[in-house]
C-alpha cells in the first residue's frame, strides 16, 4: 500500500518546494522555522486531499473551477509568502547585530511573517472546511493529518506570543490582527475563485489573497500608526516611522485603485435604485443609455479615487503638501537628466517592440512560447540599466506601470465606453494559454515578477543580486530555459511535460553567468559583496528546477523563491 501510495505523495514540484522550505527554515531561527515546517506539513496534506477528491463527482470543491492544466499547487502557494518573509527577516537580523535601532523595524517584519501564515492557514482551512462536507472526502487520512496541523499551529504562535511579552492588552491585539489576516483571506479566495472561474489554480489564488490581504494589512497598520488614539496606545502593533516618499505614493495611488471597484459598483447600485423611483421610461431608452452612464460614473469614481482618495492618505501617511500626481511630475523633471534620458529610452523601446511584436501576433508562423519570451528580453532591456542607475525612479516606474495595467484592466472587463473594446482587441494579441476570457494575468505577472524582488529590496540590503531577482529569473533564466528547450531539447523531465533537462541546464548555466557579470561590476563600482557564491548557487538551481517541475504560473512564484533564496 505504501509503495502504490509513493508515486502520488512525491512529485517534482512538491520535491523542489519542500528543498526550498527546507533551505529557508535551517537559517532561521527554531522559533521562527518551526511554525513554517508546521504550515508545509499542512500545506502538503490538505493538497493531497485537494488533488484526491479532483476525481469525484461529489467533491465540493468541484464548484470552483480552476485554470486548465494547471495542478492545485497548494503547499507552493501556501508556503511562498511565508518564506519570503522569513528570508526577509534572517536578512534584517544580519544588521541588527551591528545596529540595535533596528528592532522596531524588525518587530513589524516579523509580525507581517506571522500574519501572512496565518493567512495562509486560513485559507488551508477554506479548502478543509468544503473537503469535510462530503464524507467520503473529509474522512481522508491527508484531511485529517491537514486538519490535526493547522490546530496545532496557532496553538504554537499562541505560545511564541507568551514567551516574548507579558501578555495583556498587547497579545490580544496581536491575535485581533491576525484572525483579521486570516479571515480577510479567506473572504477573498472565495470572491476570487467564485467571480473569476478558470483563471487560477488554488495555489495561485492563495498567492494572490494572502498577498493582497498582507498589503492591505500594512496600510491599515500605517494608517492607524499616524492617528491620535493609536499612537498614544502601546497595545496596538506599530509600523515603522520611516517611509520613503516613493512608497507612500505607490502605495497611496494603489489604494485608490484598489478602492474604485467598490466606488463604481457602489454607485451604479444607487443609480439604479435611483431609476426605479423614476417616471416610467421606455425600455429601448433605458438600454441605449445604460452604457454611457456606467461609463460617466466610471470615469467620475476613477477622478473620485484618484484626485480624492489618494491624497488624503498620502497627507496623512507622509505629510504631503502636494498632490501626488505634481509631487511624481517634480521628481521627475528637477535636478536629474538621467530620469529624462531613461523614459525617452523606456519609450522607445517599448514602442519599438509593441509595433514589432503585435505585428508578429498576428501571424501564425511564430510559435506563442518563443514570442512571450521575447517579452522577457525586453523586460531585461528596460529594467536592467535602470536599477543600477537609478534604482529609486524605477521603484515609481514600476508603480506607475501596475497602476495603468490595473486601470486597463478594469477598462477591458467592464467594457468601458469607447476603450473597452479596443483595449480587448489589443491586449488579446498578447495573452497565452493562461489567460481566460475573463481576466489577462500574464503581463501583470510579468511586471509583478519584476517589481516584487525590487521593492522589496528598497531600505537595508546586504545582497545585491537581490533587486536583479525578477529581471535574472524570467528575463534570462525562464528565456534561456524555453528557447534552448524547444529547440534543442531532446530529454524530458516527466513524460506527459514539456520541460527539457537541456533547457533547465541552459537556464541554470546563464542565470549563473550573468550573475557573475553582475557581481563583478558591482564590485568594480565599490560594492562590498557578501554574497556566497555555493548560497548564490543553491538558490539559481532550485529556481531553475522549480520551473522545469512547477505547472503553476511561473512568472509569479519563480522571482519570489528566488529572491528568497538570495536574501539567506
Amino acid at each position: 500500500m505504501a509503495m502504490a501510495m509513493a508515486p502520488a505523495v512525491v512529485s517534482g514540484e512538491r520535491l523542489v518546494v519542500f528543498l526550498f522550505v527546507a533551505r529557508v527554515a535551517l537559517a532561521a531561527p527554531a522559533q521562527l522555522a518551526a511554525p513554517l515546517a508546521v504550515l508545509a506539513a499542512a500545506a502538503l496534506a490538505v493538497e493531497l486531499a485537494v488533488d484526491g477528491s479532483a476525481s469525484a463527482s461529489s467533491s465540493p470543491l468541484r464548484r470552483f473551477r480552476t485554470r486548465p492544466g494547471a495542478s492545485s499547487g497548494i503547499l507552493l502557494g501556501a508556503t511562498t509568502l511565508p518564506s519570503v518573509m522569513l528570508s526577509r527577516l534572517i536578512q534584517l537580523y544580519r544588521v541588527l547585530l551591528a545596529d540595535p535601532n533596528g528592532r522596531e523595524e524588525y518587530a513589524y517584519l516579523e509580525m507581517q511573517y506571522w500574519a501572512v501564515s496565518v493567512s495562509c492557514l486560513g485559507m488551508l482551512s477554506f479548502f478543509v472546511w468544503h473537503l469535510r462536507q462530503s464524507p467520503s472526502n473529509g474522512n481522508s487520512i491527508a484531511s485529517k493529518y491537514g486538519l490535526l496541523l493547522i490546530i496545532l499551529y496557532p496553538l504554537a504562535y499562541l505560545f511564541h506570543l507568551l514567551l516574548k511579552t507579558d501578555g495583556g492588552l498587547l497579545v490580544m491585539s496581536n491575535l485581533v490582527y491576525l484572525l483579521c489576516h486570516g479571515v480577510a483571506a479567506v473572504i477573498l479566495i472565495q470572491h476570487i475563485l467564485e467571480k473569476f472561474p478558470s483563471c487560477s489554480s488554488f495555489g495561485e489564488a492563495i498567492l494572490v489573497s494572502s498577498g493582497l490581504v498582507l498589503y492591505c494589512g500594512d496600510m491599515l497598520a500605517h494608517t492607524l500608526s499616524k492617528m491620535e488614539f493609536s499612537v498614544s496606545s502601546e497595545a496596538f502593533i506599530r509600523a515603522p516611522g520611516t517611509r520613503s516618499e516613493i512608497g507612500t505614493v505607490i502605495q497611496g495611488v494603489l489604494l485608490g485603485l484598489f478602492l474604485l471597484p467598490l466606488l463604481y459598483k457602489s454607485s451604479l447600485q444607487v443609480l439604479a435604485y435611483c431609476r426605479k423611483l423614476e417616471s416610467q421610461r421606455t425600455q429601448t431608452v433605458e438600454e441605449c443609455t445604460q452604457k454611457r452612464i456606467d461609463c460617466g460614473v466610471f470615469y467620475v469614481s476613477l477622478l473620485v479615487a484618484l484626485l480624492l482618495l489618494v491624497p488624503s492618505w498620502t497627507r496623512l501617511i507622509q505629510g504631503f503638501e502636494v498632490h501626488p500626481f505634481v509631487w511624481v511630475f517634480n521628481y521627475i523633471f528637477t535636478d536629474s537628466r538621467e530620469r529624462l534620458a531613461l523614459c525617452a529610452y523606456w519609450i522607445f523601446v517599448i514602442y519599438v517592440s509593441i509595433r514589432r511584436f503585435y505585428s508578429i501576433s498576428k501571424q501564425s508562423k511564430t510559435e506563442r512560447i518563443l514570442l512571450r519570451k521575447y517579452y522577457h528580453l525586453v523586460a531585461v532591456l528596460i529594467f536592467s540599466p535602470a536599477v543600477i542607475f537609478q534604482p529609486d525612479f524605477l521603484d515609481l516606474a514600476f508603480g506607475a506601470a501596475f497602476a495603468v495595467f490595473l486601470i486597463l484592466e478594469m477598462v477591458r472587463v467592464w467594457e468601458i465606453y469607447p476603450l473597452g473594446h479596443i483595449v480587448h482587441q489589443f491586449m488579446s494579441a498578447f495573452t497565452d494559454h493562461r489567460d481566460s476570457e475573463i481576466l489577462i494575468v500574464s503581463h501583470f505577472s510579468l511586471l509583478l515578477g519584476c517589481a516584487l524582488p525590487k521593492w522589496m529590496s528598497s531600505g537595508f540590503n546586504d545582497r545585491p543580486l537581490t533587486p536583479f531577482a525578477g529581471i535574472l529569473s524570467l528575463g534570462i533564466g525562464d528565456t534561456m530555459a524555453s528557447m534552448i528547450g524547444y529547440k534543442y531539447g531532446v530529454l524530458r523531465w516527466s513524460k506527459t511535460g514539456k520541460k527539457t533537462i537541456e533547457g533547465t541546464a541552459a537556464g541554470i548555466t546563464s542565470v549563473l553567468a550573468a550573475c557573475s557579470i553582475l557581481l563583478s561590476l558591482l564590485a568594480s563600482s565599490g560594492y562590498i559583496l557578501s554574497q556566497h557564491w555555493i548560497s548564490l548557487l543553491v538558490a539559481v538551481t532550485l529556481s531553475g528546477l522549480l520551473e522545469a517541475y512547477t505547472a503553476q504560473l511561473d512568472n509569479a512564484f519563480i522571482p519570489l523563491v528566488f529572491y528568497s533564496l538570495l536574501c539567506l
